[in-house]
Formats: structure tokens, sequence, C-alpha cells
């Protein structure tokens, strides 16, 4: 509920501070005396798109302060709370423009963007009126009110449930197809691929241990031919022989000599084991260097293939295996593709099925809570003396997404047999302003937490008409809160709290005041209202007997 507005230095006011009330609050005055600019300000707070220049003239600076109270249930705590601004009870909104344009805004002290203030605005205000585009008029938000007007929020998150499956099916389906359409257009590479990476087979590690054993081979005559001098310089006939000749002679003098060669003898013995050691190992790689010349051959011609094929495929020798394994694999989705997007078409087929029979249900859902709603506001429409009029709420079909297939669109024919049509094309001014009340007295909750204001809704009414939107606005503010700003005496007087929106010159200087008005007052604001600017005392009388009901 509102229940503060301060304005300072906007448009033609200085300082204006208002206090509301629950109930009916009426505001009345003479044309231009400034009821829009309090419209205006309240929308600046709460980050409505509106005039750009709004600063008082000779002034620094505009600023509107408006303060609500919030239910522990009311939705605008969870605004607050995702956007880190502080909460509770009390919500206090302030805004300022300067003179050059720039604008800063504040929620419960903290600085806050012009979104935040939008999102909370959709929690806190309702504004309807002959040219509100913002609510009943706006044939995208139809849909919307009737769902909630029928209480179908379990059928529409069924709905979205289904249509979320949906898509997730249609979307795996989709990238099947396009992997399936990518790799049939390699599918004669892959296969020749495949098939000479087969007949390789190449092994990791492969390549290097090719290279070495051929670069051995290459080199391999004339090594051999060193080693094999070296093996003989060792041998029997070499080295071995006369280290085994000088053992034995100096085994045959040690028994002359004594322990004196022991020394000699042991290192003799030691050098020709390591010299066995030596021949052992030369013996060795000589096997190694023995090969055929045929093997060096085959060795080069499988090294080229490899590395050919690496180089064809541009990468690296030894992920060649790796690479294989890939390209079977596309094999193996090649092959299965087919069956694979039959099964997931399938899927795509139950899905639809199961989201069409949830749209269908919420069709139907929708079509009884459309007979509902119209009759709800034919009823609401005889009080307000439009007992001819016809009202419907009209289901058409729409591409389907995740609230169903339904468009839906509120149409109105102000008589019998007369084509009906949308709302702000088929009613003049008077009976718009009673649709609109009708409908949105079978809108409203009981439970509700916004301020509704409506702005010369009573327009183009006027006697017992006027007194039955009067009457009507009186009983949907009970429990809640309600702004009108109106011209009709009918529906002033029967607000619960009044204030005079004026205007006058001081000094040359235009402003705009508010005055609340008690009881004498109003009896003068209402018989200006009904007799001009000539108060009569049969207007006074007239005022009166509206007052006393």
């Amino acid at each position: 509920m509102l229940r503060a507005l301060e304005i300072r230095d906007l448009l033609i006011i200085d300082h204006l501070e208002l206090d509301f009330q629950a109930g009916l609050n009426v505001l009345t005055g003479e044309t231009g005396a400034g009821k829009s600019i309090l419209l205006d300000s309240l929308g600046f707070v709460l980050g409505w798109r509106g005039r750009a220049e709004l600063v008082r003239s000779g002034a620094d600076q505009g600023e509107v302060v408006a303060e609500f109270h919030l239910p522990e249930s009311h939705p605008a705590h969870a605004i607050l709370d995702e956007a880190g601004l502080p909460g509770g009870e009390e919500l206090i909104l302030r805004r300022v423009n300067r003179k050059d344009g720039r604008k800063t805004a504040w929620v419960n002290d903290r600085r806050c963007s012009g979104e935040v203030l939008r999102a909370l605005s959709e929690t806190l205000i309702e504004l309807h009126g002959q040219h509100d585009d913002r609510g009943l008029l706006d044939t995208k938000g139809h849909r919307a009110l009737l769902d909630q007007f029928g209480d179908l929020s379990g059928l529409i998150s069924e709905t979205r449930a289904r249509w979320s499956e949906l898509s997730k099916a249609r979307k795996t389906l989709r990238a099947a197809e396009e992997s399936l359409k990518a790799v049939q257009e390699e599918e004669e590479f892959l296969r020749h691929a495949v098939k000479e990476l087969d007949a390789l087979d190449p092994q990791s590690g492969e390549e290097g241990e090719l290279d070495s054993r051929r670069r051995l081979m290459q080199a391999a005559e004339k090594v051999k031919e060193d080693v094999g001098r070296a093996h003989a310089a060792m041998g029997y006939d070499g080295a071995e022989g006369a280290l085994g000749d000088a053992l034995r002679w100096l085994e045959g003098a040690g028994e002359a000599v004594g322990d004196q060669l022991d020394e000699p003898l042991t290192a003799l013995g030691r050098a020709l084991s390591e010299l066995g050691d030596a021949i052992s190992g030369v013996e060795r790689c000589m096997d190694a260097l023995d090969f055929n010349p045929l093997e060096l051959e085959q060795t080069e011609e499988r090294l080229f293939a490899i590395r050919g094929l690496a180089r064809k495929h541009n990468i690296v020798p030894d992920e060649l295996g790796t690479f294989a394994e890939e390209l079977r694999g596309k094999m193996v989705a090649l092959d299965a593709g087919e069956g694979e997007i039959a099964a997931l078409k399938q899927a795509v087929s139950a899905a639809e099925k199961a989201y069409g029979a949830a749209a269908n249900t919420l069709t139907e859902a929708r079509r009884k809570a459309a007979l509902r709603l119209d009759k709800a506001v034919m009823a609401e429409l005889a009080p307000l003396k439009m007992e001819r009029a016809v009202f419907t709420t009209q289901i058409d079909k729409e591409t389907a997404g995740p609230e169903g297939v339904d468009a839906v669109s509120f149409t109105v024919a102000t008589n019998p047999g007369a084509p009906s049509g949308p709302l702000a094309k088929i009613a003049s001014g008077g009976e718009l302003s009673r649709f609109l009340l009708a409908l949105k007295v079978c809108l409203t909750s009981e439970d509700r937490n916004t301020t509704m204001i409506f702005d010369e809704i009573d327009r183009g009414v006027g006697g017992a008409t006027a007194d039955a939107v009067g009457r009507r606005l009186s009983s949907l503010a009970e429990g809640g809160q309600i702004l009108v700003v109106t011209h009709s005496p009918q529906v002033a007087a029967l607000g619960a709290h009044h204030w005079r929106v004026q205007k006058d010159v001081n000094d040359g200087i235009t402003l705009s005041t508010v005055v609340s008005l008690d009881t004498g007052e109003r009896v003068d604001e209402i018989a200006r209202m009904i007799s001009g600017d000539k108060v009569t005392d049969q207007a006074r009388s007239a005022a009166k007997a509206l007052l006393n009901g």
C-alpha cells in the first residue's frame, strides 16, 4: 500500500507531501490543475518512462520519495532479495532528476538501477485508464490474466515441462542429424583412410625404432670392419693369446721366486677376465651388425610409409594409431547413424504427443475459465448500465510455445448483434471505462498487494452510470487501496479520502498544490464539480445528498 508521496521541484510543484490511506482515495480538481503531474511524479519514482524534462524551472534538481507498506507475503520482497537490497515492512523509494538530465535512485537508502525500480513497480502499482497500454488494453497480457483468473498455474507448469522435454528432444535430433550428415559427406574419405591405416597398422613408437634400426644398418659395413679388427686384436691371436702366454710364463716362474709374482698374477687374471667380457660384448655387436641387406630395404619402406601417411593426415607419426581409432569411431557412428536417427525421431514423436496432450488440457481449462470470466464480467456490466453489452474472451490457435498454443484476447460488442472487436477499438470512452472497471473487478483477487490507480476511468459517463462506477470502485477498494483521478462528482462523493489538486499563481510563478479536504470542503469541491466555477446553493445541496449516499 502507498502510504506517502513527497515531491520537490518537479514541473510546477515546489514541495508537496501527501499521506494516503487504505480504501478509495479520490483526487479532483479543474482541468490543468496538475493531477497528471502527480501521476508523472509517481511514475518517475517507480522508474517508468515518461517526460524527459521534469525539473522545475529555476531548480537544480527534482526529487520524489514514495513510501510503501509491504506485508510479509508481498512479492516485492523477492525482488529486493535478488537485488541485494534491504527489505522489511517499510519500503522507501527515492529518485532524483538533476538539471542536466542525470537520474539517481535509492531503495531504502541503497543505490539501485532504474531496472530494479521498474521490477518493483510491477508489484506495487497497477495503473488503469482509457489510454492504459500497460495493463488491460494490452492484448499481450490477456492470456496471463485469464490464467490467473482460472488458477491454471499447475497446468501451465506441466505444459512448460513437456515443452522443455520436446525442445530437448528436437535439439538432440537436430544435432544427431547434423553430425550424421557431416560424417556422410566424408564417408568415402573415411572408408579409404581406415582401410589404408588398417593395412599399415602403425604402432606407437614404431617410427623412432625403425629410424634407429635404419641408421644402424646404413653404417653397419664400416662399423663391422672396425669392430672385426678390434675383435681380432683382442682375440687368441692378439691380446688374449699374449696375455695367456704371459700368465703361463709367470706362473712357471713363480715357483722359483716365491710370492713376489702373486700381485702381478692377480692383476693379469683380472685383465684376462675383463678382456673376456669385452670380447663377448664385441661379438654380440658383430652379431647385431650381421644383417640381411633386404632387411634395410624393408625397414626403409615401412619407415617412409609411416612418415608419408602421417604427412598426409597432418599429424605426427606416433598419433597415427589414435587417429585410426577416431576414424573407426566415425565409421561406427556412420553405420549406426540411421538407427540412432530413427530412435531419436521416435523420442521426438513421443515428446510431441506428451506436449500436445498437456497443451490440449490447458486449452480446455482456458476455455472453461473464459466462460466463467465472461459470465462474471457480464454480471458486473449490468450495474454499470451496460446490460446490453457483450464481453467475450476469445481463444485462438497460435504457434506452440512453453505456455501452450492459445492466443487470448478480450473482445466486446456494445450491443447484441453488433460486431465484436478489441476493447480499445470498439468501445467509446465511457464504455471503455466501464468495461475496464468490470474486468478489473473480476480479475482482482481478494488478497491484493498492489495499489490500483484509475486515471479518469469515469470519463464520458454521468448520472446513475457514474454512481454505479463509483460504487464498484468503492467495493473494489475494500481490503485494499485505490487512487482515482476523477471529474465525476458521483465518484468523488464515494471516496473514503478526498484531495483537491489546485493551481495557484504567486509573484508571477504558477505552482500546483494538493489539499486534503474535510467534510465541509468536500461539499464545496463536489458542488464545484456539479455546477462549475459558480457554486450555487442547489449545487451544495446536491453535493450533500451525494455525500450522504
